[in-house]
């Protein structure tokens, strides 16, 4: 056990000293995983600045500003009265505004007046090319407000054709729209809650880099033979089999340091939620146990340094795209959605996924599972190949 101790220890040594591995275990994932997050973490805080411009002053007028600023929209849109419809289109075009309303005149009494339907002025929405997701928005909630007033406007002339008199057309008008709609979306829990961006990179990207851990592995394993160090190694009293656990012994510890710190470091300063600590730990052990296997594959599928580094290449960047490290999965095509199961990162995330998400650790048991049949697969088939490289 000294020798795979005093083995492992010397690698981690080399391994620190080379500036790259610190920068590409720790460093690198950390600053991606934080501007991955700043640049999109946008998307959870949506917000809109509209203006609405009323050129009408009537109650149906007066009823879409109050629609726009009911509590139910508080949260998505900050309202501004403009009133002129060229300010409200240079401040859209600007960037200042995300989109405007512009109430024309005449609205309240095209939508009050049965006589005057088929002459009832539109209500027009301006937008950008710049803001198009704004745009749609404020087209969805103007033709939300539309289609409650073309409700209500039937129920009325479908009143006074049944006999109602006419003076009562305002009181009609006043208690189809009071009516509640016969079907409402409802939001409720499901268990489970929302994760921030960076609960999502942070892990995605710790995974990336860790990956480059195989590319360093390989090319220090030829790199020994080139130099002869191997062969003193196998010379000395040490069986070829501490040689190797050994070096895998130093892979390992490199994968759980260099994840564990991105954890800890993300957790602390950037918020992101990772899941309960005993199950996060089991997910960085299976991973690191997948790092090492990863590595004896390239290890025995090569036969130079060269080869070693370069299926190391393709070997972790066809994990990463797969699996989802670049993109949220969920929002990932279903083929790429299937084809990330097919791979250990991909596991991974969707377990650290469902902790962030307020999973219970029962949630890491398959991931778990499938990680360590990983390590075994993968290092079983490297160790069968590295017999026709194996010294003599």
């Amino acid at each position: 056990m000294g020798a795979v101790l005093a083995i492992a220890l010397k690698d981690l040594r080399q391994r620190l000293r080379d500036r790259s591995a610190l920068v590409l275990g720790i460093v690198a994932p950390l600053a991606v995983a934080w501007l991955v997050s700043a640049a999109f973490g946008g998307i959870q805080t949506f917000r809109m600045d509209v203006a609405v411009v009323d050129r009408d002053g009537g109650p149906v007028a007066a009823a879409f500003t109050s629609f726009l600023r009911s509590p139910d929209l508080t949260e998505l849109l900050t309202v501004h009265d403009v009133g002129a419809e060229p300010q409200a289109r240079a401040d859209v075009d600007g960037g200042r505004l995300d989109a405007a309303f512009v109430i024309p005149e005449g609205f309240s009494a095209g939508v009050t007046s049965p006589a005057a339907e088929t002459s009832a002025s539109p209500l027009t929405v301006l937008g950008s090319v710049d803001s198009s997701v704004a745009t749609q928005v404020a087209r969805s909630l103007a033709t939300s407000f539309t289609a409650h007033l073309d409700a209500v406007r039937l129920s009325v002339g479908t009143a006074l054709d049944a006999g109602a008199p006419a003076s009562q057309t305002a009181r009609l008008a006043a208690a189809a729209a009071a009516l509640e709609p016969p079907e409402v979306v409802v939001p409720q829990s499901a268990g489970t809650a929302p994760i921030s961006t960076i609960s999502y990179y942070a892990p995605a990207m710790g995974i990336f880099f860790m990956l480059f851990a195989i590319g360093f592995g390989a090319r220090g394993y030829f790199l020994e033979r080139s130099t002869g160090t191997m062969e003193r190694l196998m010379a000395a009293p040490v069986r070829p089999g501490a040689v190797m656990l050994g070096k895998s012994l130093a892979t390992f510890a490199y994968g759980v340091v260099s994840l564990s710190t991105v954890a800890v470091f993300t957790s602390l300063v950037f918020g992101a939620d990772w899941g309960p600590p005993l199950a996060v730990a089991a997910l960085v052990v299976a991973l690191s146990l997948v790092l090492v296997g990863l590595t004896a594959l390239v290890i025995g599928a090569s036969r130079s340094e060269r080869q070693a580094e370069g299926l190391a290449s393709i070997l972790t960047f066809g994990l990463v795209l797969l699996g989802g490290n670049f993109v949220f999965i969920s929002a990932a095509p279903r083929l790429l959605r299937s084809l990330s199961l097919a791979t250990p990162n991909g596991w991974a995330l969707r377990a650290f996924t469902d902790l962030a998400g307020g999973a219970a650790w029962t949630a890491v048991v398959t991931p778990v599972a499938v990680l360590l049949a990983w390590a075994v697969l993968a290092g079983g088939v490297g160790l069968l190949l590295q017999r026709r490289t194996a010294l003599p």
